[in-house]
């Protein structure tokens, strides 16, 4: 605990030195600037509900009571601010779930982005073997985790599904989970995502969560099914082989090469999991909780 309440610490100072949230050297003890910066930042955050439109994506999220959304800017200040990423973070926003702060202990979260790369085919999506992709892609990450390892990131490895992928032809909805392990972390990741194929692109959905969070992300994911979906005109019935492109990748690429190839969310569940640490110790919960209780309402 006290070598995550450090790594955690360290991760807070040095975010707070670009954070928009400036807490001026008044004497302080460490705990009481996270506290007061803590504190700042939600208050300086817009939850959203109802009627989100994505207009880079031709797409509409619909969002309902037991949930809210944060846009572009606020999810990038929680990405690099609050959770230690790299500025320019890709996300068109974040959703979390209603009465839980980005700051939680409990928090799990699902990024929104969007890939205009063409019109994915789902033809043979059906003949797709799971099992065989899966010893791929955790090929793929031993390869990439040495990678990781030298940009100072720590290593990764992919356990297996944490849920078998599922297209559902109907909606043109792809759903798959991953556990993996990173480095000596004590909990293993759950990272789970959702694809909505479009006329020109794929709304990207990526749940960020523990291991331990995988009952509970499961009777959320209906939900999250619901929310998003492309505006007529942009959706996948609309595609029109004469006008628009094809992406250079089918359904088993969204799984496997489309992922493996862009580690940045991966980074984010490894802070975000190294962050329990510092709110169990410190026992913030409560405080967060009703400040941004106050802010929802």
């Amino acid at each position: 605990m006290i070598r995550i309440y450090s790594f955690t610490l360290m991760l807070f100072l040095s975010s707070v030195s670009f954070s928009a949230v400036e807490i001026p050297d008044s004497g302080l003890s460490e705990q009481e600037k996270y506290e007061q910066w803590a504190t700042q930042f939600l208050d300086s955050i817009n939850p959203q509900r109802g009627v989100i439109n994505i207009s880079e994506a031709g797409a509409t999220l619909n969002i309902p009571d037991d949930f809210y959304f944060l846009n572009a800017e606020d999810a990038e200040r929680v990405l690099v601010e609050a959770w230690g990423n790299p500025p320019g973070q890709s996300a068109l926003g974040m959703l979390f779930p209603a009465g839980v702060s980005p700051l939680d202990n409990d928090a799990w979260a699902v990024t929104v982005a969007y890939e205009e790369e063409g019109y994915v085919s789902d033809e043979n999506a059906e003949d797709i073997d799971y099992d065989e992709l899966l010893e791929q892609m955790q090929e793929d990450t031993r390869a990439s985790s040495i990678e990781r390892d030298k940009m100072g990131y720590g290593t990764v490895s992919l356990v297996g599904w944490a849920s078998s992928p599922y297209y559902d032809a109907s909606s043109n909805k792809l759903h798959w989970a991953k556990e993996i392990r990173f480095g000596d972390s004590e909990e293993n990741t759950l990272n789970y995502n959702v694809r909505v194929l479009g006329r020109k692109g794929v709304l990207v959905l990526d749940f960020i969560a523990g291991m331990s969070q995988l009952p509970l992300i499961k009777q959320n994911l209906g939900t999250v099914l619901e929310i998003a979906d492309f505006d007529q005109g942009s959706s996948y019935m609309d595609f029109d082989p004469d006008l628009d492109e094809v992406a250079a990748y089918g359904i088993g690429a969204l799984v496997a090469g489309k992922v493996i190839a862009k580690t940045g969310f991966l980074v984010v569940a490894l802070v975000f999991l190294k962050k329990f640490g510092i709110f169990i110790l410190l026992g913030l919960g409560a405080l967060f909780k009703t400040v941004f209780k106050r802010k929802e309402s």
